[in-house]
């Protein structure tokens, strides 16, 4: 029967395995076995995280019984984008042990010289493939747009920062012209997400990953050079909102601006809004001047679980619902940015939430993202002490895909390319 090895660490960047102990994972608060078919080897692009202050959770391999590994601190992998994690790290926390940053922590396993992962490729676009990057293309790229747009602060916003700084896969795909170009555009925010990346409090215990955007670009900066990359990139998307800003409705006029000037230049290409989906009246106003796609944000399709993490100022759960009913109206595509948390996001009551809120928003597609936060720390915020009976994440799946036969799964905005024509097609590559 094939299952890794724990792995833990040593306190100083060194790896090893228990081979006392084999890997088990972790659904909610429970530390649980893995299926052997669920273990898929770490993606290229995969990284491997120590968990200070907290101790591996492992299988005996004598005695079958769950049991602590003594002999290090916990370890995690960091899975790239277009994986989607099935187990989160098993693991005990001690009392005095750091929040932990915001990454995403899959269990993972060492067998036979390899490290593996529970797993799956839910996508089966190249777009941000760590192998597709190459660093001289990248700084190339970042400085003709930088000569070429001298005086855009946007440009130098997402090339100094999110491409070479922050090594944002958005950004430096717009470095080599190709693809999803991001638009960041608002520095406020209509939310106070527990899991912010380029917000947190200063008495919080945690740090956002990045800066964020510090100014309101004109929409005479944006059609600049979204209007360049849509005619002469491959498969092309500009998508406002972007991790480096708060909430891009709050700036829906220079997006209404922005997007009928774009289409007056050119039709090529599709122009997509990354958001929380808080102002439906907004994004009717987005739809008319030429809006394509949504994507709206959520880590639950449970209203006291969403307002729990979003903290949500001025707008109400049942406002994403309005905004993703308005452009299926308008012919858009829609989708959700849906946040998994294995434990949670395939619980029962999950699972009956999330069908009614497709039925309610005749929504296109899921794109099923690893949730980047403490797993502890998150229960603890949400007040989650239970978080009810879990089917797995790919059960819950294999129940969507029967009772909803066209609705997508994903991991990126898809092209108007997909949208119109064969969705299964990867024509990123």
């Amino acid at each position: 029967m094939f299952s890794p090895f724990l792995l833990y660490s040593d306190g100083r960047g060194n790896i090893f395995e228990d081979v006392s102990l084999y890997a088990a994972g972790r659904s909610g608060w429970d530390a649980v076995p893995v299926d052997e078919e669920d273990w898929i080897l770490l993606p290229e692009g995969g990284s491997l995280y120590e968990l200070p202050g907290r101790r591996g959770i492992g299988i005996d391999v004598r005695t079958g019984n769950m049991r602590l590994c003594e002999k290090g601190w916990a370890v995690a992998a960091f899975i790239p984008p277009a994986h989607t994690g099935l187990y989160l790290a098993a693991y005990e926390t001690e009392k005095d042990a750091p929040t932990l940053p915001l990454f995403c922590y899959t269990a993972t396993g060492w067998h036979e010289d390899r490290f593996y992962v529970p797993a799956l490729r839910i996508e089966q676009d190249i777009r941000q493939e760590a192998l597709g990057y190459n660093e001289q293309n990248i700084k190339k790229g970042a400085s003709h747009l930088l000569k070429s747009y001298p005086h855009n602060r946007l440009v130098k916003h997402l090339m100094e920062n999110c491409c070479m700084t922050y090594h944002c896969p958005a950004a430096r795909n717009f470095s080599l012209g190709r693809w999803e170009c991001p638009v960041p555009v608002s520095p406020a925010c209509n939310a106070n997400c527990i899991g912010c990346i380029s917000f947190q409090p200063q008495e919080e215990t945690i740090h956002s990953t990045q800066d964020r955007l510090s100014f309101r670009p004109s929409s005479e900066e944006i059609v600049e050079f979204t209007v360049p990359h849509l005619q002469t990139a491959a498969y092309p998307i500009v998508s406002f909102g972007q991790g480096c800003e708060g909430e891009p409705l709050l700036m829906w006029e220079i997006i209404r601006e922005a997007i009928l000037e774009i289409r007056k230049h050119t039709a090529r290409g599709s122009i997509n809004i990354n958001t929380n989906g808080s102002r439906p009246e907004a994004v009717h106003a987005l739809c008319e001047a030429g809006l394509n796609s949504i994507r709206v944000s959520m880590n639950s399709a449970r209203k006291h679980l969403y307002e729990a993490y979003y903290r949500p100022n001025n707008y109400v759960f049942e406002d994403i619902i309005e905004s993703l009913r308005i452009v299926r109206q308008a012919g858009g595509w829609t989708s959700i940015n849906y946040f998994v948390f294995p434990g949670m996001t395939d619980s029962i009551e999950e699972y009956e939430a999330l069908r009614k809120f497709i039925q309610a928003t005749g929504l296109r597609m899921i794109q099923w993202r690893n949730f980047n936060i403490d797993p502890d720390w998150y229960l603890g915020k949400t007040g989650s002490a239970e978080t009810g009976t879990a089917m797995g994440v790919k059960n819950l799946m294999d129940l969507l895909k029967t009772e909803f036969p066209l609705l997508k799964f994903g991991y990126f905005n898809p092209p108007m390319e997909r949208i119109r024509g064969n969705f299964e097609k990867d024509f990123a590559s």
